[in-house]
């Protein structure tokens, strides 16, 4: 049987403000009048804590009586509503699950609470298929977070399988161009093919030696950095802006940045024209206003 504790937490109707607010944004920019009623609930798994400190917590960690209602191991959907929840993917950090985690070890320093959240929405109305996919689509951020299931986890410890050894590019230094082609097709590097070549040269010339496949990704990382570094710090000497339909907007900022340099750097020589300049402009001239 699971260890882990659930429970559900949403704002009571007078509190409940932003799942009003986000259920007219749904209305309106998606286009779903049938929308009738959104919850937002906070959902919290909690392992590893004694009975008697978690019901403590449910009421000062957890939830807030007179602002929050408190639902333990079950959705609290009615007939006809639909659901779902999302949580962050893994290797995000959970600002509210640690604070939570945190506030717990306040109340009893013994205890080591494992604590995980997610978001669960549930939707009341007459929504289709494809508009119930619109709305989790809107709702899920894929850069940091993921649709995630209902049931309850036996565990929220991680165990992870033991990573196999770093895999070492066997024959790279002596790789002929079309091999050497080859494996960079196959990497999905950042930098180019003739940045790859370079990196061979240096392995067999400098550290006689073939690189791990950590090596040259970490190598990738910094490389395409450094190229997007070096492009935004190129002097601009010649700047020309051709007509078009944005032509006079883009004429007109560039005069303006003209100014500010003018304002910004006087008497100093050693500030030259480039697009990191250019995009820092702004701040700089805020801050030069206080």
């Amino acid at each position: 049987m699971s260890d882990v504790k659930r429970i559900y937490v949403e704002k009571k109707k007078e509190y409940a403000g932003k799942s009003e607010s986000l259920r007219e944004e749904l209305v309106s920019y998606l286009n779903i009048p049938g929308l009738e009623k959104l919850r937002v609930l906070i959902r919290y798994d909690v392992e590893n804590i004694d009975e008697k400190v978690f019901e403590e917590a449910c009421n000062c960690v957890f939830s807030e009586p007179p602002v929050d209602i408190l639902y333990r191991d079950k959705i609290p959907a009615k007939e006809g509503d639909r659901f779902f929840s999302v949580e962050y993917l893994p290797g995000q950090f959970d600002q509210r699950a640690d604070s939570a985690a945190v506030c717990v070890r306040f109340l009893n320093e013994e205890q080591q609470p494992v604590v995980r959240t997610a978001t669960t929405y549930i939707l009341s109305g007459n929504i289709s298929n494809d508009e119930f996919e619109k709305i989790r689509s809107y709702c899920i951020n894929p850069v940091d977070s993921r649709l995630t299931g209902e049931e309850i986890p036996e565990t929220l410890v991680d165990v992870y399988p033991e990573p196999d050894d770093v895999r070492i590019l066997d024959g790279f230094c002596e790789m002929d161009k079309e091999s050497l082609l080859e494996l960079y097709g196959s990497l999905s590097l950042a930098m180019t093919d003739r940045d790859f070549e370079h990196i061979q040269t240096y392995f067999a010339e400098k550290e006689h030696r073939d690189p791990t496949m950590t090596e040259i990704r970490v190598l990738d990382t910094y490389w395409s950095d450094h190229c997007r570094h070096t492009t935004f710090s190129t002097e601009l000497k010649n700047v020309k802006i051709n007509d078009g339909f944005y032509g006079k907007r883009m004429q007109q900022s560039w005069d303006d940045y003209l100014d500010c340099r003018e304002q910004l750097y006087k008497g100093r020589d050693d500030k030259f024209i480039c697009l990191m300049d250019l995009a820092t402009m702004g701040m700089k001239k805020l801050r030069a206003k206080g």
